[in-house]
């Protein structure tokens, strides 16, 4: 292609409609026919990323190879595409006014006076059009974060239409909107997606697509209705009901024929027929379960599900691997005690201690690791779970009494988790943590190598403390084996236990990199182990 092509999700009526999903799926379907594809999310809070943010503020931080900390819209770009984000990918209007005043304040403007147009517009512009210059992609969808008229997401609708101008059929917007259904008349209703589309025109911008998210199906003269309204062709109007998976979303949107309208309104060719065949048996297999297994995710922020999607969604990936329905109990860390941890985690086929900052909750995560090492339940510990396993280790089997992570206790006695030497220095909060993709080397004969059947690995990271090695030669007399080593630092990445069934703490992330077409082997040899674990549940 000569040039990259690019297209605008934007969303109205209601936030969490699901943009991000329907631009991974569009991107799903151009590049099954053959295309190369990327997505970017715009957001229009003005942190400068999400790394700060509080995840009952804005749920999971998503971290990418490059150690961008990035909006959970990406991790579901990635478990569609299966192809890595970079920092590139998500920005941010406190990124975007970050720029524009470091250029002011170094003279590039050479004294004109700095405004949003055509300033902020411009950095915009520039932003968008990276992933298509610099990495040639054929396409560029690039989601919008909020809703059309949020005064926060007025300079990106005006960059929206400035590149519309600028670039012709070389660009394209697609508006996803809610049609809602009315009980109490029996109706769907569509005068909320013209007044969403009223609001886009306003600021001068046609939608050429409009995707209608809806719980009962539209009909033909809905369809025309909208259409008419709305300034689109009937066939423009696209239906987004309600899916029993999120991985449905592709395969509704491929009979709604949105990659086929997309392509003929960019003057763009059909290409193959969109090969979807592994997609679809992992459908299947998800849909299709032959057993059951029960998980307890143990952390403090489980009543909120978007704070540890990556690792609900890992186990989806996992349980469709095993053909397995994987039921995630969420687990409120501060409700366990010594006098209730068995009552709380009785009849849990596995157990995993979530990723987190601060001590909150912090002795209910070590009481359950202590239930799942005495009791033989499988247990994975991931970055502060793992963690809390060395912590639990120390205390419990090392006699250890008083051993705690600097993090949560910096006068501990036994500092088994410790700051890490880079990070003692550093003041700023955003941004300065073990970022990104680190390789890690795996001993032969444990564990972790059967796991990942590699002695090389590269996991992602987000973390300041870690096991402190003062530790290690005791640790490992007593059973508690360090598996993975990142060599070049000297930092243990893997511990497990040796005389446990199936007990692996891991620094890093996995759930970043899992995918439905790379299921991560971590959490399918996690799964695999519950089942063994009770193979008499029945679904």
């Amino acid at each position: 292609m000569a040039s990259s092509k690019y297209i605008f999700v934007t969303g109205g009526v209601a936030s969490s409609l699901g943009k991000g999903i329907i631009s991974a799926s569009l991107a799903k379907l151009l590049q099954a026919r053959g295309f190369t594809v990327t997505i970017q999310k715009l957001d229009p809070y003005i942190n400068i990323d999400p790394g700060t943010l509080n995840p009952y503020e804005h749920g999971e931080c998503f971290v990418t190879e490059d150690g961008a900390e990035t909006d959970l819209d990406l991790g579901h770009y990635e478990r569609y595409l299966n192809v890595p984000t970079s920092q590139a990918n998500n920005v941010t209007t406190g990124r975007i006014y970050q720029e524009v005043i470091l250029k002011e304040r170094r003279g590039d403007y050479l004294g004109e006076t700095v405004q949003v147009i055509p300033h902020i517009t411009d950095e915009i512009k520039r932003r968008i059009k990276l992933l298509g210059t610099d990495k040639g992609f054929d396409f560029v969808i690039t989601e919008i974060g909020g809703t059309v008229g949020d005064i926060e997401s007025l300079p990106y609708i005006e960059a929206v239409r400035q590149m519309r101008w600028e670039m012709g059929t070389d660009c394209l917007v697609i508006h996803l909107t809610l049609v809602p259904f009315l009980a109490a008349a029996a109706e769907l209703k569509t005068k909320p997606t013209q007044h969403s589309v009223k609001a886009l025109l306003e600021q001068g911008v046609q939608p050429d697509i409009i995707v209608c998210r809806t719980e009962k199906h539209l009909n033909e003269n809905l369809r025309n209705k909208i259409a008419l309204f709305c300034n689109v062709n009937p066939t423009s109007v696209i239906e987004s009901i309600d899916a029993e998976s999120i991985y449905d979303v592709p395969l509704l949107m491929l009979d709604e024929k949105l990659d086929l309208e997309v392509l003929e309104k960019m003057h763009m060719p059909v290409g193959h027929t969109p090969e979807l065949t592994r997609w679809e048996e992992f459908l299947f297999r998800l849909k299709h379960p032959t057993r059951k297994v029960v998980i307890g995710l143990v952390g403090k922020y489980v009543e909120l599900k978007d704070a540890y999607k990556s690792i609900n969604e890992s186990f989806v990936h996992a349980g469709a691997a095993n053909q397995c329905k994987v039921v995630v109990k969420a687990i409120h860390s501060e409700n366990i005690s010594t006098d209730t941890v068995a009552s709380v985690l009785e009849g849990l086929d596995g157990i995993l201690v979530a990723p987190g900052f601060g001590s909150r909750g912090i002795e209910g995560k070590i009481e359950a690791i202590r239930y799942a090492r005495e009791k033989n339940i499988p247990f994975l510990g991931i970055c502060l779970g793992m963690q809390c396993a060395v912590i639990e280790f120390g205390r419990n089997v090392l006699g250890l009494s008083k051993a705690h992570s600097t993090e949560m206790d910096p006068e501990t006695p036994d500092p088994v988790i410790d700051i890490m030497e880079d990070q003692k220095t550093v003041c700023k909060k955003g941004g300065t943590m073990r970022l990104g993709a680190f390789p890690c080397t795996i001993k032969k004969d444990t564990l972790a190598h059967r796991v990942y059947n590699t002695i090389d690995i590269q996991e992602r990271h987000r973390h300041r403390y870690e096991f402190n090695n003062r530790y290690l030669d005791a640790y490992q007399k007593a059973g508690m084996i360090a598996s993975g080593i990142n060599q070049k630092d000297n930092l243990v990445e893997i511990v497990e236990l040796s005389e446990h069934p199936w007990f692996v703490g891991i620094q890093f992330h996995p759930e970043y990199k899992s995918t439905v077409a790379n299921p991560h082997p971590l959490f399918v040899n996690f799964v695999k182990a519950a089942i063994e674990n009770n193979p008499d549940r029945s679904l």
